[in-house]
């Protein structure tokens, strides 16, 4: 019977399922952010919290009662050194499970889970690698928020309309 077994098995032994959920904490660790199905980012939630609130206290134990768990010294450096300093103040619910829809091969329903601290990083990390772009007034009188860009772009405006009666007028001169 399984009378107070509340946790989800997600379909597997005892063996497999420790592995599968060392295995996601790691890749969480490693990435901040992963992709899975909804069962197993919840049961990554479930796994992985305990494990972060003993990683504030950095003691010789705690590292070893992680590395029980982990097996992974990258890892467990990663988790004491830039994860547990980050989320010091946080009481819990250092995880968030994000629904992202359904699979398309099998219609499993998928799920993100990330930190929640580390959010920020991955916004900042993608907004620099963007082009900056000038911003124009829209409407008004045509005037730009810049001067600089605003006579480079009249410049081109004006060449171009140079170059097509020219353009044009070769066309008739043939005809």
């Amino acid at each position: 019977m399984r009378h107070g077994k509340k946790f989800n098995h997600l379909g597997r032994k005892k063996g497999h399922r420790d592995a599968l959920l060392k295995n996601l904490s790691i890749a969480l660790v490693t990435h901040k952010r992963i992709i899975t199905t909804l069962a197993k980012a919840k049961a990554l939630k479930v796994y992985f919290e305990p494990l972060v609130t003993k990683s504030k206290l950095n003691t010789t134990h705690s590292r070893r009662i992680i590395f029980a768990y982990l097996q992974s010294k990258e890892c467990v450096n990663e988790l004491f050194d830039v994860i547990a300093p980050k989320v010091g103040d946080r009481p819990g619910g250092y995880t968030r499970v994000i629904k992202m829809g359904y699979r398309k091969g099998d219609g499993a329903e998928m799920a993100m889970i990330e930190l929640v601290d580390f959010n920020e990083l991955l916004l900042n990390a993608k907004s620099d690698k963007t082009v900056k772009t000038t911003r124009r007034r829209r409407g008004g009188k045509g005037t730009s928020v810049k001067e600089g860009v605003a006579t480079a772009a009249t410049a081109t405006t004006v060449a171009e309309p140079v170059a097509e009666p020219k353009k044009s007028e070769t066309t008739q001169e043939e005809e």
